[in-house]
């Protein structure tokens, strides 16, 4: 039988001994097995370090950006040899598209996320900070990625999302990673791992992969590297007192299971869209995946007196869920992923029957389509009744990683919040309600203890990704028991790979650092108009200095006409006593229009295609009739783009830093106008 291998120190190598057994969750039958024994983890995790973070780290935003790009395309033409290898851990189609393409589709958002991020290895964080009274003396934030290597220990459910969602985000960040799947469905993994290899597309040393047990592991982490797990609370918390783990001060971040809950508004009744809504993301949640899901819902809060309705409803729709094999097109849900599993499931089960009634299912029974009752792992979804919410600690401290979830009441609102609090942390909740101040109502009250709340209703549910569903661009994670980490979240999630330095200095010199334009830094005068240069040719700091242009009463007349904007301030006749001007005052967009008639070279074509937007635009000052305006224009940021198509002209984005001053050198306006500007041909 085949030995899973592990990739390492840049080639595939098989554990020594016999390994751990791994089964066709559908029938028993072994697949292969899977060993790191023998493995030296402290030299994989060298390897990382020293090869594999300086080839990311030289990479900039938008190169690694690409680079994500790419493996996602590469990936997406091995679709069908992951889906049957997927299904022999239990997935069904559907199930298996989640964890698939899923996972595929955070590396797509991730490479998009370039577009937030500068053409550079590393990159500015938040506000600049003036410290001086003459302008020369500041403060920022510097990201730059960490110089150690990300350690992924992840779960079991999840095989390839689990590893692409996470590794997407340190690979954007610069820092190469290590991959520990749980041993149970890690051949899925190590057959996504080898279509990464083979396309050559990461960097040496960017990604190793260990299938089967982690070891001395974490004996070997450093502080500059960051481990992330995923699984059980109480095995996150043992990984997490790890000696070395605390004496390295290495950034451990864990998203554990937790006891996720549903609400339906005291509003929704069975009659209304949102009440068919509730059941059947209920229904959903209970056998996605079989319920082996670390957001799936664990708890069900409906109002008292609709407690017995909402019973039969779920009854009747649980009913209608047929299991088996999940290579069988009639199959809604698959076994669990192992007898272990299966096992650990029913013994949870038990402790939560002390305080409350199985209401549907069976424990010992299930009929199966194209299956091997016996020796598959396959079982009933099992919904239990639980009277008594506030009394009984059970159905909010026990979990049972399976098909398992238990129907509570609730007699208001304040009730129900106190009820979903009692999880002490999860990832994710769901209220179910037509009315929005009962979902404010909630969510406020509620969202301490919780990592995501989704506000179901008629208007987004068609849209909605569902309760179950993290996005990448929304953190992942909870409080308290969930692990109290978060996950992905776009630009939040990039900088826990990434170290923030304070950096001060003059503006000049911050300049100098970050290739990124301070206000007050010194300016590169030339007798080429900046719009005249190509993309290549500019320069952070080319700066322009317009001649000046006198603001007349008629001027002001003429955009209140043109525009249809007739404020008052802007009108001649106006009484000013009470207000905030003196007199007839410049609109603020008409200063914005002068300035770009002041620092446009309009008569003539140059590389400059386009404008298409102004950010961070303010008016400091008011302007009246009289006074004399120029602009100072700075070039203050250059990112780089890539082809469309064939047809797309070689282009890249610059922004501009404008300053617009009055004859007394104050500035009565500022803004950052964006531009696309040609590349040289050729």
């Amino acid at each position: 039988m085949e030995k899973l291998k592990n990739y390492i120190r840049g080639k595939w190598q098989s554990g020594d001994g016999d390994g751990q057994a791994l089964h066709n969750a559908s029938n028993g039958e072994v697949i292969a097995y899977a060993s790191t024994e023998g493995i030296d983890f402290k030299s994989i995790l060298q390897y990382g370090r020293q090869v594999g973070s300086p080839h990311l780290r030289k990479m900039t935003f938008q190169e690694r950006g690409l680079m994500l790009k790419a493996l996602a395309l590469h990936l997406r033409k091995h679709l069908e040899k992951f889906y049957a290898i997927s299904y022999q851990t239990g997935a069904t189609k559907a199930d298996s598209w989640v964890d698939i393409e899923g996972g595929i589709g955070n590396l797509f958002a991730n490479a998009s996320l370039r577009r937030k991020f500068p053409d550079e290895p590393f990159c500015l964080d938040g506000e600049a900070h003036n410290l001086s009274k003459n302008n020369t003396f500041m403060g920022h934030h510097l990201l730059v990625p960490k110089e150690g290597i990300a350690v992924h220990i992840n779960a079991f459910n999840f095989p390839v999302w689990g590893m692409l969602e996470k590794i997407a985000v340190n690979l954007l960040a610069g820092m190469p990673a290590l991959v520990k799947p749980a041993t149970l469905t890690s051949y899925l993994t190590e057959a996504v791992v080898k279509e990464i290899i083979a396309s050559g597309i990461l960097p040496d040393g960017a990604l190793q992969l260990v299938c089967g047990s982690a070891g001395d592991l974490l004996d070997h982490v450093l502080s500059q590297d960051v481990v992330t797990f995923t699984g059980s609370a109480s095995t996150g918390l043992l990984l997490r007192k790890n000696e070395n783990i605390l004496r390295e001060n290495v950034p451990f971040t864990m998203e554990a299971d937790s006891l996720n809950c549903i609400i339906l508004g005291k509003d929704v009744t069975p009659e209304m869209t949102e009440w068919d809504i509730f059941i059947k993301e209920v229904r959903k949640e209970m056998t996605t995946k079989c319920g082996q899901k670390c957001t799936a819902i664990r708890r069900i809060f409906v109002p008292k007196d609709k407690l017995e309705e909402v019973q039969t409803a779920l009854g009747k729709a649980l009913s209608q869920t047929s299991i088996g094999n999940p290579t069988n097109e009639k199959v809604r849900m698959g076994p669990l992923a192992g007898m272990s599993q299966k096992k650990e499931v029913l013994s949870q089960v038990q402790k939560l029957l002390a305080s409350s009634q199985l209401i549907y299912g069976s424990l010992d029974s299930v009929q199966v389509i194209d299956g091997d009752a016996e020796h598959g792992a396959f079982l009933s979804p099992l919904l239990l009744l639980n009277e008594n919410p506030l009394q009984n600690k059970e159905p909010h401290e026990i979990e049972a990683f399976g098909p398992v979830s238990t129907l509570m009441p609730y007699t208001g609102m304040e009730e129900a919040i106190q009820l979903s609090k009692m999880g002490k942390g999860s990832l994710c909740s769901t209220i179910v309600t037509a009315n929005d101040k009962i979902a404010k109502q909630y969510v406020l009250g509620a969202g301490a203890w919780h990592g995501r709340i989704l506000v179901l209703n008629r208007d987004c549910y068609k849209e909605s990704t569902g309760h179950g569903s993290p996005l990448p661009l929304l953190i992942h994670g909870g409080p308290g028991r969930a692990g109290g980490g978060e996950e992905m979240g776009g630009i939040r999630g990039v900088k826990h790979y990434m170290q923030r330095v304070a950096i001060q200095g003059s503006p000049s010199s911050i300049t100098s650092i970050s290739n990124v334009y301070q206000p007050h830094a010194k300016g590169r005068l030339s007798d080429i108009h900046p719009f005249k240069k190509y993309y290549e040719d500019l320069i952070i700091g080319d700066q322009l200095i317009t001649e000046k242009r006198l603001i007349t009463a008629e001027d002001i007349d003429a955009f209140a006409d043109l525009t249809g904007d007739h404020f008052y301030a802007h009108i001649k006749t106006t009484d000013f006593i009470g207000t905030m001007f003196e007199r007839q005052v410049a609109h603020g967009y008409m200063m914005m229009s002068i300035a770009a008639g002041l620092f446009v070279d309009s008569y003539e074509k140059n590389p400059v295609l386009l404008n298409y937007g102004i950010d961070e635009l303010r008016f400091t000052k008011p302007v009246y009739p009289g006074a004399e305006v120029y602009v100072r224009f700075t070039c203050k940021e250059k990112i780089s783009t890539e082809l469309k198509d064939e047809n797309d002209i070689p282009k890249g984005i610059v922004k501009w830093y404008v300053e617009i001053f009055d004859e007394t050198e104050e500035a009565i306006g500022v803004a950052t106008i964006l531009t696309m500007v040609m590349r040289k041909p050729g």
